[in-house]
């Protein structure tokens, strides 16, 4: 049986290093994007994710250039699962954010999302399989000071993920969003002990999640028997937020 093929932007980063690992797991070969100036950091991390016989690829690409995203694309070939990983954060609050923090954050976390999918969407639904997950965030369903151009970006992925979701139903691909709390990755652990020991305090469960708690539930999604699962926007937060 071939293996699937699975396409996860943002792919060598925190919870997209967990993901490509879950991907490699479940049976399929794992193509991580990139950016283009990143490449040396990508090799690297292509050396120890092979070192762990992790089935991996790397493929440079810009997500927030329709252009970029189509070359990236036809490189890997067929894509039978996607995952949209890939995002930044420019945060500020709202009345002194430049427009390059908000414009950045757009493109690179919500129009990445077209950017990428509009060039596989077709062979999936002409192969009449496909499993898109998209991740958002806990803050794109409860907002969060100083991020109105994240909460906006992840709020609006979901946006996205229902309706694709409908387009391509009867077609045998599903769409679903992932909304992370606050995981253990470099970027949270940046942020000042207390500040984290504050955020820690608000969420239920008591503690971050590790990135392999998400990448479990973005592998049940891309899993060939979850076929009845689309449109679902799943939190994995802790209990941060409940809705």
């Amino acid at each position: 049986m071939q293996k699937k093929i699975a396409l996860v932007t943002g792919g060598t980063g925190g919870i997209g290093t967990a993901i490509c690992q879950q991907m490699a797991q479940q049976g399929c070969h794992v193509v991580a994007g990139f950016l283009p100036s990143q490449k040396d950091a990508a090799q690297a991390w292509l050396t120890t994710q092979r070192a762990g016989s992790y089935d991996v690829d790397i493929v440079a690409g810009d997500v927030s250039s329709f252009e970029s995203s189509g070359e990236m694309v036809r490189a890997v070939g067929v894509v039978d699962v996607l995952v949209n990983c890939a995002g930044i954060t420019r945060d500020k609050t709202l009345r002194k954010m430049e427009k390059e923090y908000w414009y950045s954050v757009i493109n690179t976390n919500l129009n990445s999302a077209f950017n990428v999918t509009r060039h596989v969407i077709d062979g999936m639904v002409e192969r009449r399989f496909g499993r898109i997950i998209n991740l958002g965030s806990v803050n794109g369903q409860k907002g969060q000071f100083g991020q109105t151009n994240y909460s906006a970006a992840k709020a609006g992925l979901h946006g996205f993920t229902m309706a694709l979701a409908q387009e391509v139903a009867g077609s045998g691909v599903t769409v679903n969003t992932v909304s992370p709390g606050y995981v253990n990755t470099p970027m949270v652990l940046t942020v000042p002990e207390k500040i984290r020991e504050g955020i820690v305090a608000q969420i239920p469960v008591g503690r971050f999640a590790n990135p392999e708690e998400i990448a479990f539930v973005a592998g049940f999604l891309a899993d060939t028997r979850c076929s009845y699962v689309t449109g679902a926007n799943i939190p994995v937060n802790g209990g941060l937020y409940m809705s």
